[in-house]
């Protein structure tokens, strides 16, 4: 998911050029107007209905007063008076349903819902209970409900015509390292069990992707309490594997057909028309004896999932004199850090020596794997300080990969070392960042990077050039490994059509920010569904707590989500034609 924004230009393909900004509607209620309409409720006391908030909201306002009326008589709604409607049916559902959103999402990330290796995800009692708890839900909000195998969770609001637009959004999340779940004030955190600290919501999933789930349910069943007719019908779709690849989605697939038009709620805002591929790109260090003689790496660690960057790396050392060892890093600790935070970001090391073994400990700052820049990657600066601490290491497969991260990739991200680096004007830089290394039960040590590729080239000619730069430097390095490499490719969408128009229109109106069409470094479920654009739910500006440790949602945009969904669902739901 996210991020990586850049300005519209002229682009090739015809697919960007056309510059799709938000349309002037003269007579629809702005960002000011909802704001007081929002202070007004908060004032005084809160209307019990949407019908009564109605009322306050006429008053507030008497241009409404036609919509409104046209809205009690049951007369259909076209043009502003639909999108008033719609607009103070979000505010409404915002208002109203807060407290009730926050604690089904409260109940969803208590569901660990990452993937367990041991256990296909539709046989995973947690997913199985992520579905259960949609379906009452579901249930209780009078909408349809359908378990595709326990690969996809299906709600509908139900439309009068045959045409379907389709939501998609995911219940799965990346695993959570607990020991980087404390806030600065010492507070350690369950990821599992979510906390309201000022504004944030902490907990794995509440902003990838469970607070989407959670805020469309109930623009759907607010949507549904009004009696505000849709024409076509509404159809979300929960993945269970979208951070493992997707193939619950490729399941569904080839069982279910798909609405000609979706949208995904796990992006960004104001509406994402072009992404990144996403790539996991591994290499292999066999296991090498060492005599114990001289001091080596004997473990290391970082990141619980590849697309994270981690907030901490550690490495073991054994053997040899740990005495000048231990002095010989802590007299090279100060000079290192020194050198190295200026140009890329505040990080600290922590050295301790237990008995017959010293542990040194990284920590940076974590961030999503497709925006290395928001992130202080641990990894490479612990390899890096390895290397340049003077001590003397066995020359063993961990010593082997942390020469080869510093060789190929070292502290930067943007294929400065590999050679390979390029950039598309919209689309932004490849990136590589160097997340995930750890032992396997043979031995072996493995470092996995995440790769973000935008378009320029194509995985097959990405895969050939990194597989070649790495062959390179093993043979000069005379290191035997094993490259695995999984690379998605990029994907960009014709920004055009009423259905685009009338969300960026939404978008706009709503937070009285620019809306265009945007670019992202993550990569979503979008790329398998037809026509589709991502819609929210990271706000421009913000820096995107997704797989990063301590993940939160803040409120007031969990607010902005309820009100914008539920105007969405009314106007895409009623548009003539989407095209």
């Amino acid at each position: 998911m996210l991020q990586f924004r850049f300005s519209l230009p002229a682009l090739t393909m015809g697919l960007m050029a056309v510059g799709l900004t938000a349309p002037a509607f003269s007579e629809t209620l702005k960002k000011p107007a909802l704001d007081q309409l929002a202070a007004a409720w908060k004032g005084g006391k809160p209307a019990s209905s949407f019908n009564a908030f109605l009322a306050q909201a006429e008053k507030a306002n008497p241009e409404l007063k036609p919509a409104v009326a046209a809205y009690r008589k049951k007369a259909p709604l076209a043009g502003d008076d639909l999108t008033n409607i719609a607009r103070l049916l979000g505010l409404y559902n915002r208002l109203h349903n807060q407290k009730a959103v926050i604690a089904s999402l409260g109940a969803m990330v208590a569901l660990p819902t990452a993937r367990n290796v041991q256990i296909p995800p539709h046989e995973n009692p947690t997913i199985i209970d992520f579905g259960k708890l949609v379906e009452k839900m579901a249930r209780d909000f009078g909408l349809a409900y359908r378990n595709v195998d326990n690969r996809i969770f299906e709600v509908s609001l139900k439309g009068k015509g045959t045409e379907e637009f389709g939501i998609l959004t995911h219940s799965d999340v990346v695993p959570a390292v607990l020991s980087e779940w404390v806030l600065d004030d010492g507070t350690r955190l369950d990821p599992f069990t979510m906390v309201r600290v000022g504004d944030r919501l902490y907990g794995r999933g509440t902003i990838d992707d469970k607070g989407s789930i959670a805020a469309v349910l109930y623009a759907m069943k607010t949507v549904k309490e009004s009696g505000l007719p849709i024409q076509r019908t509404m159809r979300l779709m929960i993945e269970t594997t979208e951070e493992t690849g997707g193939d619950a989605m490729e399941y569904y697939r080839g069982k279910v057909p798909l609405p000609a038009y979706n949208i995904v709620l796990d992006s960004g805002y104001p509406a994402v028309v072009a992404e990144k591929g996403a790539g996991s790109l591994s290499v292999f260090f066999p296991a090498e004896k060492t005599d114990g003689a001289v001091t080596a790496i004997t473990d290391m660690g970082a990141a619980a999932a590849v697309n994270a960057i981690s907030q901490t790396a550690t490495a073991t050392l054994k053997g040899g004199d740990l005495a000048a060892v231990l002095a010989k890093l802590e007299a090279a600790k100060p000079a290192f850090l020194q050198k190295y935070e200026p140009q890329g970001g505040k990080f600290a090391i922590a050295i301790t020596r237990d008995g017959d073994s010293i542990a040194i400990k990284v920590t940076g700052t974590s961030a999503h794997g497709s925006e290395p820049q928001n992130g202080v990657n641990p990894l490479p600066r612990l390899g890096l300080f390895l290397l340049e601490s003077g001590v003397a290491l066995a020359d063993n497969q961990f010593l082997k990969a942390v020469k080869y991260v510093d060789a190929l990739y070292g502290t930067g991200y943007l294929g400065e070392k590999i050679g390979l680096g390029y950039r598309d004007d919209f689309m932004g830089p490849l990136t590589f960042s160097p997340n995930l290394i750890r032992t396997g039960a043979d031995g072996r040590v493995v470092v996995a990077v995440n790769t973000r590729m935008p378009r320029g080239r194509t995985p097959e000619e990405l895969k050939t050039q990194v597989t070649a730069k790495i062959n390179d430097w093993a043979a000069a390095n005379k290191a035997t490994v094993e490259i695995k490499y999984d690379q998605g490719n990029w994907m960009a969408r014709d920004p055009s059509g009423q259905w685009l128009t009338t969300l960026l229109n939404i978008y706009g109106d709503t937070t009285g920010l620019e809306a265009k069409p945007v670019s992202a470094a993550g990569a979503t479920t979008a790329k398998q569904m037809p026509n589709a654009i991502s819609f929210g739910p990271g706000m421009p500006g913000k820096k995107y707590t997704g797989h990063n440790a301590k993940e939160y949602k803040e409120v007031p945009d969990l607010d902005a989500d309820l009100q914008m969904f539920t105007e969405m669902l009314v106007r895409i739901g009623n548009l003539q034609q989407m095209q």
